[in-house]
């Protein structure tokens, strides 16, 4: 009699914990694929192309020793005209046409904090 009770108490243990784990890793499954999702996304333009964009834009700008030359004017308006985000591209051109430093420290901060929003988004 002991003997069926404790058998039947380890396979209800065995059941319940096999239950779990299925469940544990069906929803680790399906979170893999959430992520590899949005790494193709990320990869295949989407956010990759904004990264990219303010990158180059951090490098050639913000680290810029003295005035940013043509060519990397050009280079970024290309890359901005890139992303096919009109959004960003009126702030690029609000930030070119800035007239003082302090409007194009504005305009700066916000064509940034645009970046990290179009980012966190996903696009």
């Amino acid at each position: 009699m002991k003997t069926k009770i404790v058998l039947a108490v380890c396979v209800a243990v065995l059941f319940f914990s096999s239950s779990f784990l299925a469940v544990k890793y069906f929803s680790a499954k399906k979170e893999i694929a959430n992520l590899q999702q949005k790494t193709v996304k990320i990869n295949n333009g989407g956010n990759g192309k904004v990264l990219a964009f303010g990158q180059l834009f951090i490098e050639k700008v913000l680290e810029a020793q003295g005035e940013v030359e043509f060519e990397t004017r050009l280079e970024l308006e290309n890359a901005v005209r890139d992303l096919n985000d009109e959004e960003l591209l009126n702030q690029w051109k609000l930030f070119v046409a800035s007239g003082d430093e302090t409007s194009a420290q504005k305009e700066v901060r916000n064509l940034l904090k645009m970046l990290m929003n179009k980012i966190d988004q996903g696009n």
